[in-house]
């Protein structure tokens, strides 16, 4: 799990939004977003709505400079499992 500290802090229905928790993908989420008949860049505030535990609604009222930090924790999950492969594939044995 990563937080998200938002630079520009968000309220909806009353709650305010200063960070977001995102936790690591699982490929039944992105095949839960794959199977959705709508356009790539929803299907991506979907996906990281159900991996903050949030609705749409809310990644949607992001300011640009928080989505972006958003995708970046997103990637870094990525970078981060193949670096640890990558560290235990080259290490002595």
């Amino acid at each position: 799990m990563s937080k998200i500290k938002l630079q520009f802090p968000i309220k909806i229905d009353g709650a305010e939004y200063n960070e977001l928790t995102m936790r690591r993908s699982k490929v039944k989420d992105r095949l839960a977003v794959a199977a959705m008949k709508c356009s790539d860049e929803e299907k991506e505030i979907r996906l990281f709505a159900n991996l903050c535990e949030v609705s749409p609604d809310i990644i949607q009222e992001l300011d640009e400079v928080d989505y972006a930090a958003v995708q970046k924790v997103y990637m870094g999950f990525f970078g981060s499992a193949e670096t640890s492969a990558g560290k235990s594939s080259s290490s002595p044995k």
